[in-house]
């Protein structure tokens, strides 16, 4: 009887002790942290807005990035559900009965870090995530090393505006991830000192800042590669401002890719992009 009961003591922990298999995502830097970790396999639902990696598409939606649905999520049976704190709130009501509610945050690279600790280990996977962390932190640091010592140029950072034109500009400002993105890649942000993190901006303000270099994701926020004649006409907008420095030196660039307002794994990306526009010299 007692060798019975030990057997199925042992048995329960070894139960208990397997890694969660069921893992639901409901923001795209999550699902981003889980693919890198080599967890792509245990997740089994992701936002509507979830596209990166390829096969993150082929995941079962659980609703949108501000509004996931709850019964979608129980219905997958998960062992845990990551949530983010922009909708942690639609979630609050989710009974979290037989799985682990996990939140996180992602306003800045020290957020992601943190992210991926969280998650690794909450997943059974904590050297991916050591290991992870480690990589980004290095690569990152070599970017900062190459432009460390080169000129900091004013770096504007558009990420909305009217399409078409140049009125209804929204900056990234300070406190945010691509605040910190630019100045690893040796920019200083030309509205850093707005105020909001995301500072609506005037075209009396851009010309008086003089902005150096301009990325421009304002009209061009869309899930696919935008045309070369797409490009060329946000070009041709800014052009109009002659005195501008970063028009006088053909530092305009329009881009689309959703790595710039997902802060998580391809950071590394979108701070290489950014050496690349700000200092062409360096060579990255």
């Amino acid at each position: 009887m007692l060798t019975a009961l030990l057997a199925l003591c042992l048995a329960a922990s070894a139960i208990a002790a397997e890694p969660p298999r069921r893992l639901v995502s409901t923001a795209p830097s999550i699902t981003e942290i889980l693919f890198a970790l080599g967890l792509g396999d245990r997740v089994v639902g992701v936002s509507e807005y979830c596209r990166y990696p390829e096969a993150a598409r082929r995941k079962p939606r659980i609703g949108s990035y501000l509004a996931p649905n709850p019964e979608v999520i129980l219905a997958m049976r998960p062992d845990i559900v990551f949530v983010e704190e922009v909708n942690a709130r639609a979630l609050a009501m989710l009974p979290a009965v037989g799985f682990r509610k996990v939140e996180l945050r992602h306003r800045s690279i020290e957020d992601v870090y943190k992210s991926i600790d969280i998650i690794a280990n909450a997943a059974g996977v904590p050297a991916a995530g050591a290991r992870l962390r480690r990589q980004l932190q290095e690569e990152l640091g070599r970017i900062q090393a190459r432009t460390r010592d080169l000129p900091k140029r004013r770096v504007l950072f558009l990420v909305g505006r009217n399409p078409g034109t140049l009125q209804g500009m929204i900056a990234a400002g300070s406190g945010t991830y691509i605040d910190e993105l630019i100045r690893i890649a040796g920019g200083i942000n030309a509205v850093g000192d707005a105020g909001p993190a995301y500072p609506n901006v005037s075209l009396e303000t851009v010309l008086g800042r003089n902005p150096e270099v301009i990325i421009d994701r304002g009209d061009m926020a869309q899930e696919s590669k935008q045309s070369a004649a797409h490009e060329a006409s946000v070009r041709a907008l800014w052009r109009s401002l002659s005195s501008l420095e970063a028009v006088k030196h053909g530092r305009i660039h329009p881009v689309s890719d959703d790595y710039w307002v997902v802060p998580g794994p391809r950071m590394v990306e979108a701070a290489r992009a950014l050496a690349r526009f700000i200092h062409p010299e360096a060579g990255l």
